[in-house]
């Protein structure tokens, strides 16, 4: 079985662990001023994120064509038809109706795609945990199994320090945002798990109080000492990242994942200031290949 997923799922780990697992990533495409990038393909994260930083334009994204999946299909079933196509939440991109479209294409390949309900941090856990059930021959059923309960005990909590890129975006009302922006509040972000979209769990006055917020917030469902996995991934704020990072170990018994960059698809969205952090409890982790 073959493991495909797009570029809205961050896939940050230790080379050790990305060694042999059979991931094919479907690039999502970002406009910056008059050019179209493919991510990961076109330009690295942290290019887009300086030129984000550096321009007045607001930038926009797409998702890959139902041709670009089953392309993909198509060329991966000449070696093994057997494919499961995991992508970011349908709540929040039209990602995984691309791949569904894409998959009816090529009748030759045996594709199951699935909805995240999630992306960035989150989803490259589900899409890890796949690629390493099926590298020891797991069953389809297994690993959606295996899926199905990181997804479950899995969440993911951001915050920002400036609203323009949300408001431009359409993600929160231009009057609310705009009001939001002149009292200086700042959103505390989640993703809920029933359609897979943005949710605000909370609000501050700075974004050292939004900091804060979020590790409270993290507070309410884990009990101080709780042990965690966790990733902390932003846009183009490695000192925000640092901060929350810091906060949430002084918390928690955390086992860290590597922080990076974010998919360009979250931060085009959000703009440069987003930080973000994906957490869940170790045991549930236990028993992946």
């Amino acid at each position: 079985m073959q493991i495909v997923t797009d570029s809205g799922a961050d896939l940050y780990l230790p080379a050790e662990e990305l060694e042999g697992l059979d991931i094919h990533i479907v690039p999502l495409n970002v406009t910056l001023g008059d050019k179209t990038y493919r991510e990961g393909v076109d330009i690295k994260k942290d290019e887009f994120y300086r030129l984000l930083a550096e321009t007045e334009s607001m930038p926009s994204t797409s998702q890959p064509s139902s041709g670009d999946f089953a392309d993909t299909y198509r060329r991966l079933a000449e070696r093994d038809p057997e494919i499961l196509s995991i992508h970011i939440s349908s709540g929040l991109s039209g990602t995984y109706n691309a791949a569904r479209t894409g998959a009816e294409l090529v009748p030759e390949a045996n594709v199951t795609v699935v909805d995240a309900k999630t992306l960035s941090a989150a989803a490259g856990w589900q899409v890890q945990a796949a690629a390493r059930g099926a590298k020891v021959g797991w069953s389809k059923e297994q690993i959606l199994t295996l899926m199905k309960r990181i997804s479950d005990a899995s969440d993911s909590l951001y915050t920002l320090r400036e609203l323009k890129y949300l408001i431009h975006g359409g993600r929160i009302s231009h009057m609310k945002g705009l009001i939001a922006s002149l009292l200086h509040i700042l959103p505390l972000i989640g993703v809920e798990k029933e359609g897979g979209t943005y949710v605000q769990r909370g609000q501050a006055r700075s974004f050292t109080k939004a900091i804060a917020g979020l590790v409270n917030l993290i507070s309410k469902q884990h009990a101080p000492g709780s042990s965690l996995r966790t990733q902390v991934l932003h846009s183009h704020n490695p000192e925000g990242a640092a901060m929350l990072q810091e906060q949430i170990n002084q918390r928690f018994d955390c086992s860290w994942l590597p922080v990076g960059p974010m998919s360009l698809v979250l931060g085009a969205h959000t703009g440069p200031s987003m930080i973000g952090v994906a957490y869940a409890p170790q045991a549930i982790f236990a028993g992946i290949p």
